[in-house]
């Protein structure tokens, strides 16, 4: 693998370019040792505007002038873009799937046992540089290669290894959890206008302050209920809205959504 790797995407959409993009502007690669390819035109063409990269036809040519290929591409499309990829896939290429519920397994069936092989699960605010990433790696990857895949899945936000055996979990946490965090957004943007605020003053106290919470946490190391706690003084304003979340039943709506989300990456990829 050379210092400034050749990097191809198979599939071109809005999680191909950010990525792509993060590579690109972190100095991982160069935008001119970046390629993709997609079945829709205008998906290939939006991809090399926002890159700098360079978009191909057919996806032959993205193996053949890569050394990591990512497979960008839906589910559903996996089949068939893994028939197509066989032949030209060999031991030099470092193949790395952001498809959900496409399991190793089922990669390294399609694309023989020897190849090495990562499966990731990204989620949408790669868009801004802020994704949080898992991986899991294949059987014949290198540790090397493992702090490669970190390295770039790094330049678009948090990357963390796991056993595959989790990635369904990850994928509804993390994978769909931003669906959730807008809800709980527009729903405080909501509360804010119901009490008298402009819509987009609302919305922007809200957004700020589920980030800086967010924040908090991740730069303080504490426990979210202390954190809660520490806000929540006796008998005050704060300990009020929080009654009232647990008598709408908060927590484990959101438990629930993640074991759901969960429930149904497992069905997808045991379809």
């Amino acid at each position: 693998m050379t210092e400034q790797p050749r990097v191809g995407f198979i599939g071109t959409g809005r999680m191909a370019t950010a990525l792509a993009g993060g590579l690109v502007s972190s100095g991982f690669t160069t935008a001119d040792r970046v390629v993709g390819s997609d079945v829709v035109a205008a998906a290939g063409e939006a991809f090399a505007a926002a890159t700098g990269a360079t978009a191909v036809d057919g996806n032959t040519a993205v193996l053949d002038r890569s050394e990591i290929v990512v497979l960008s591409v839906k589910p559903q499309q996996m089949p068939g873009v893994l028939a197509e990829l066989a032949p030209g896939i060999t031991d030099e290429h470092l193949v790395v799937s952001i498809a959900a519920g496409i399991t190793l397994e089922t990669l390294a069936a399609a694309l023989g046992q020897s190849r090495r092989l990562v499966r990731v699960m990204p989620n949408t605010p790669c868009l801004v540089g802020m994704s949080a990433s898992a991986y899991a790696i294949g059987k014949v990857v290198t540790p090397e290669n493992a702090a490669l895949v970190e390295r770039m899945l790094s330049t678009v936000g948090v990357a963390l290894a796991v056993k595959e055996s989790l990635l369904d979990a990850v994928t509804g946490l993390s994978g769909s959890g931003p669906a959730y965090v807008y809800q709980v957004i527009e729903a405080l943007a909501d509360g804010g206008v119901q009490c008298g605020l402009p819509r987009d003053i609302a919305q922007q106290l809200a957004a700020q302050t589920v980030k800086g919470a967010a924040e908090m946490v991740l730069a303080t190391g504490e426990h979210p209920g202390a954190l809660k706690d520490a806000v929540a003084s006796p008998g005050g304003t704060t300990i009020a809205g929080l009654s009232e979340l647990e008598r709408g039943g908060l927590r484990a709506a959101l438990i629930n959504a993640v074991e759901a989300a969960t429930r149904r990456s497992r069905e997808l990829g045991a379809s």
